[in-house]
């Protein structure tokens, strides 16, 4: 098993950056995987990797790229290999949290159509939405993340908005025009 003990100076920048980041990489994962359970688990794996690595990370140029680039990975991975996700079971083993379920209530509510679209939007087209809309970055952020160039940001953003349309307008949702149209 690997030694995970890091001087109090890393642990403690890290757990200073955590605590800051978790809610926007929460939200995020909610985006890719439509579920609140799912996201729990998706961010704490991205906070392990991250955290196992964080030496090198707090130095890099941008610990929230390094972040984001594990969480979409992580979600990558668990979707192209079903066999590694977990069985439901018929007994349920503890209660949640109510308060956070209150708390989230209601943005589930108020995204409900749009977490329905979003997952009938493929995962590379889904990925750049989020991104791109929900996290408002810019196209070359975008493509900095995810590893990719500007062209296919711009390619999959386009091919994605098209799909929400559709998918919202299937779901008797009315779709704008205009925030999908946007170009950095």
């Amino acid at each position: 098993m690997r030694d995970v003990r890091r001087e109090d100076g890393d642990a403690e920048s890290f757990r200073v950056w955590a605590e800051a980041r978790v809610p926007v990489l929460r939200r995020r994962a909610y985006l890719l995987c439509g579920s609140w359970h799912t996201a729990d688990d998706l961010v704490q794996d991205t906070l392990i990797k991250v955290y196992l690595r964080w030496a090198r990370v707090a130095d890099g140029p941008n610990p929230d790229a390094y972040a984001t680039r594990v969480l979409l990975t992580r979600h990558l991975d668990d979707r192209r290999r079903p066999w590694r996700r977990e069985h439901s079971s018929a007994e349920v083993p503890e209660t949640g949290d109510t308060t956070a379920a209150q708390a989230l209530s209601g943005v589930e509510t108020q995204d409900a159509a749009l977490t329905a679209a979003l997952r009938r939007v493929p995962l590379p087209q889904r990925a750049v939405l989020v991104l791109r809309f929900a996290e408002d970055m810019s196209v070359e952020q975008v493509a900095e993340v995810l590893g990719i160039s500007a062209g296919t940001v711009r390619s999959r953003c386009s091919r994605g908005a098209e799909r929400m349309r559709t998918e919202l307008a299937r779901l008797g949702e009315p779709a704008t025009t205009g925030e999908a149209e946007r170009s950095d």
